[in-house]
């Protein structure tokens, strides 16, 4: 049974008139949360979309940018979207259920974060309320400022970069303890170790733009020192 299947049958136990957002309650669990992973990214994918007032069909396909959507489910896709997008409740609650839901995992909560912002940029443009939107759920999610604007330099063109915020580290730390913090993050980045965490195999690729600017900081950080 494919992830989409799964997803539909998941959405099929939802009682007549109960929210999307119960289902975080109950997708907690191994392989469960994989399918959780793939409904949070669309349903706050949905209601970021609308934090600019405006749903663009960009941003509609970089939901099949990031999750491999075979033609006979989009409709289950497009039916996660609206349901989210149409919800009374606000993205608040949906984000604070779904870090209940990965149990305040910070690796987990900044994958979906990864996804968030290829999807924020999917039509080219950065907006003040997607960022605000973005800075909100990253709060929500238990992310610290740095962690934020790490996210936020490796996705928006432009935004100021700091090696040391991609890496986690600060200027004063020991090249030693710096470069056990590259490897470390190397390997929380290799797709097996996503998969353990619970990850679909389509949402692995939004790890390649991560290990990217991860070696890329490292990189000028040693220049820097020699």
């Amino acid at each position: 049974m494919s992830i989409w299947e799964r997803i539909l049958d998941a959405l099929s136990q939802l009682a007549p008139g109960e929210r999307l957002s119960a289902l975080f309650d109950r997708l907690r669990t191994p392989p469960e949360r994989s399918i959780g992973f793939t409904i949070a990214v669309i349903a706050l994918g949905a209601k970021m979309a609308k934090a600019d007032g405006r749903v663009t069909r960009s941003e509609v396909a970089a939901f099949r940018e990031v999750f491999t959507i075979p033609p006979a489910q989009e409709d289950n896709a497009a039916r996660v979207f609206d349901m989210a997008r149409t919800d009374v409740a606000g993205f608040d609650d949906y984000a604070r259920r779904i870090a209940a839901m990965f149990d305040g995992d910070s690796m987990v909560l900044r994958d979906l974060m990864e996804g968030l912002f290829h999807i924020a940029m999917a039509d080219g443009t950065y907006h003040p309320a997607e960022d605000d939107f973005l800075h909100q759920v990253a709060r929500i999610f238990g992310l610290d400022d740095r962690e934020f604007r790490s996210l936020r330099t490796r996705f928006v063109p432009g935004a100021p970069p700091d090696c040391y915020d991609v890496l986690g580290v600060t200027p004063d730390m020991p090249l030693d303890e710096i470069r056990t913090a590259w490897r470390q993050l190397v390997r929380e980045t290799h797709p097996d170790r996503m998969m353990a965490r619970g990850l679909p195999e389509e949402a692995v690729k939004l790890a390649e733009k991560r290990l990217v600017a991860i070696n890329r900081a490292w990189e000028t950080i040693q220049a820097e020192a020699a």
